[in-house]
């Protein structure tokens, strides 16, 4: 074979065989598609390429349902989707309503739209829309920020109805000859990997890592599209709800000091570095630390007096059932708890009756109980998860009870978010980010995960304690109670007792117990974590609810040059306006006065990862010290 025959074969071979192979997949790119200033764009945050045997095709989506988009009718309308075939799809009727979070699987008409493939639906834009909401929180990652705003770059987003290009895409010649004959677009959960995603489908891993030009090494984000190719249509069989979101963990990068998230696999508990870089802070502060406010309405004062006359048959109860409790907890003798302490010593001290102590070579906090504890022992003996406090061991001895708890080095959030204390440097946005969605997770896992439902019912900064990684996890069980309701009902209780500030105003006028008390807690505390305030100095800044201090950054079309007044200062400015006036938006929609209004733990969690995974993209100055 001469040279030029030689030639002339090398490029037959490129010509012929290399296209198909470059446009057999199409690219993952990651977070990418949650940029929303324009910066890091990349082909594949517009839509998936032209690139299938057809310019037009059967495809499918997966949506969550969430109010008010939970229905047959109202999802096949957002999406524009065929309702009959949608209820078809998930074996439903065409009048049904899904549960909350439930996982909906969409038929669709994929084309080809210029350079991308896309299913279009439209919407109307309101006046607290943007471009990220709409993206993310509306069409749950189905759409992008870059896409939306490239099909609409001719009108302003808050002039009225928006194109919105659904992400989609067709099977190339290489997939239809390997027997695919869909794509679906499946928007991934928290903790979840390729191989999960694949097996729920009964599909191979690697053919759905090929789809995507992905490698067996590389991580996929939660709220982004991945291509799932299927031989036949999907089934509601194969979608089944994600378990409760795992705790993110987060890697220190090499010298930009910058904080970079990454969400792990089902309760996958996470790689923690550093262990020990804040050691310091917990017992340099513990003087600073305030005690909560306990509110006992007085009309009850007789009751809490009665409850004392029983204590010591309650005592007796606890005790007989030890043996089936002691099969996860230890039962500790006074006497290891005083070598563990060296005696209770001062130097052990933290806060309160609560002293740290080291048994077995580990740090554990040891707390001094009067009364009955038996609600919370039984509670945490029966419960597990990352942002959750854990209980190791119970003592009891000369009428009080010790509980052994696992040890926070970095002590209660109150004692970081205040502008009052000293440690700010600590929290940077991402951070802050962080923890709030820590929180949210352990509130949905006792809230939508355990079996029966649980009210933690004191939710505030103090009860939330954190980790040698600044890690969120929820202390203080001892108000918690099963939540013996459905939906949005109420039980009621005439036993008021809270702390100041975050009880909710059902339960404060009427004892309502829900779990939209937690979330009306949770709006307070993220509340103070944006603000850095005090609950009891956002109260002094408002007539009637703290709802009013949303109104600039919530009512305002001037939100985003407003919000300067309402961060906390020690921030500096170093936070992504966008997401803060998200943030703010979900502060309002969990302290609504009706809890029928307010989000629910999972919605709440899932619009926290969605800022968190945004947040990572965005370069903000950690704070001095590399912290």
């Amino acid at each position: 074979m001469d040279i030029i025959s030689l030639l002339i074969s090398v490029l037959s071979i490129l010509f012929i065989s290399g296209p198909s192979q470059i446009e057999a997949q199409q690219p993952y790119d990651g977070n990418v598609t949650t940029v929303c200033d324009g910066t890091g764009n990349s082909n594949s945050a517009f839509g998936y390429t032209c690139n299938g045997l057809y310019s037009s095709c059967q495809s499918f989506l997966t949506f969550r349902s969430q109010s008010p988009y939970n229905s047959v009718s109202s999802i096949s309308q957002l999406l524009r989707a065929d309702p009959s075939g949608l209820a078809q799809l998930n074996s439903v009727a065409e009048n049904a309503t899904f549960d909350t979070n439930q996982v909906v699987l969409v038929p669709v008409n994929c084309s080809c739209s210029g350079k991308y493939y896309q299913s279009n639906t439209s919407f109307v834009a309101q006046n607290a829309n943007n471009y990220f909401m709409i993206a993310n929180n509306t069409f749950e990652s189905l759409t992008t920020c870059q896409a939306l705003q490239d099909q609409n770059s001719n009108m302003t987003i808050n002039s009225g109805t928006i194109i919105v290009p659904i992400r989609c895409a067709c099977p190339t010649k290489n997939q239809t000859q390997s027997g695919v004959n869909y794509l679906l677009s499946y928007v991934v959960a928290s903790g979840q990997s390729v191989s999960i995603i694949s097996t729920m489908f009964g599909v191979d891993t690697e053919m759905t890592l090929v789809a995507n030009g992905l490698s067996d090494q590389d991580y996929i984000y939660p709220s982004t599209t991945l291509l799932v190719p299927l031989q036949t249509p999907p089934s509601s069989s194969e979608v089944v709800a994600p378990p409760p979101p795992p705790p993110a963990v987060y890697l220190s990068s090499s010298h930009t000091a910058t904080w970079v998230y990454v969400l792990t696999g089902l309760f996958g508990g996470g790689l923690v570095l550093g262990a020990g870089i804040f050691g310091f802070c917990f017992f340099s502060r513990k003087n600073k630390s305030k005690t909560d406010t306990i509110t006992t309405s007085k009309r009850f004062e007789s009751v809490e007096k009665g409850n004392k006359n029983n204590l010591e048959e309650k005592t007796r109860e606890v005790l007989e059932s030890i043996p089936g409790i002691s099969q996860s907890l230890k039962m500790y003798t006074y006497e290891e708890l005083q070598s563990a302490t060296k005696h209770f010593s001062p130097s052990c001290w933290i806060k309160g009756s609560v002293y740290r102590g080291t048994i077995n070579g580990d740090f554990a906090a040891i707390k001094r109980m009067d009364g009955d504890v038996s609600n919370e022992i039984e509670i945490l003996n029966k419960i597990s998860h990352f942002n959750l406090i854990g209980l190791s061991g119970v003592c009891f001895n000369a009428g009080h009870w010790y509980l052994i708890y696992e040890y926070a080095v970095n002590g209660p959030l109150s004692d970081w978010i205040y502008s009052s204390n000293n440690y700010q440097k600590c929290l940077n946005w991402t951070r802050r980010v962080q923890i709030a969605l820590d929180v949210a997770m352990g509130l949905n896992y006792i809230h939508n995960y355990t079996s029966p439902p649980y009210v933690h019912k004191n939710l505030t900064s103090s009860n939330v304690l954190l980790d040698s990684d600044c890690r969120a996890k929820i202390a203080n069980f001892r108000l918690a109670r099963t939540a013996e309701m459905l939906d949005d009902q109420f039980s009621s209780t005439s036993h008021i007792v809270g702390t100041r500030g975050y009880m909710a105003p059902e339960y404060l006028e009427n004892g309502f117990v829900s779990m939209k008390l937690d979330v009306y807690a949770f709006g307070v505390l993220l509340l103070e974590i944006l603000t850095g305030k005090e609950v009891t100095v956002l109260y002094d800044r408002v007539n009637l609810h703290l709802s009013e201090l949303l109104i600039p950054v919530v009512g305002d079309e001037n939100a985003k040059e407003k919000l300067s007044d309402f961060m906390d200062p020690s921030l500096e400015g170093n936070y992504p306006v966008e997401l803060a006036v998200f943030a703010a938006k979900l502060v309002d929609s969990c302290i609504r006065k009706d809890p029928s209004d307010r989000l629910g733990m999972d919605e709440i969690a899932q619009s926290l990862s969605r800022i968190l995974n945004a947040s990572l993209n965005l370069e903000f100055p950690d704070s001095i010290s590399g912290y």
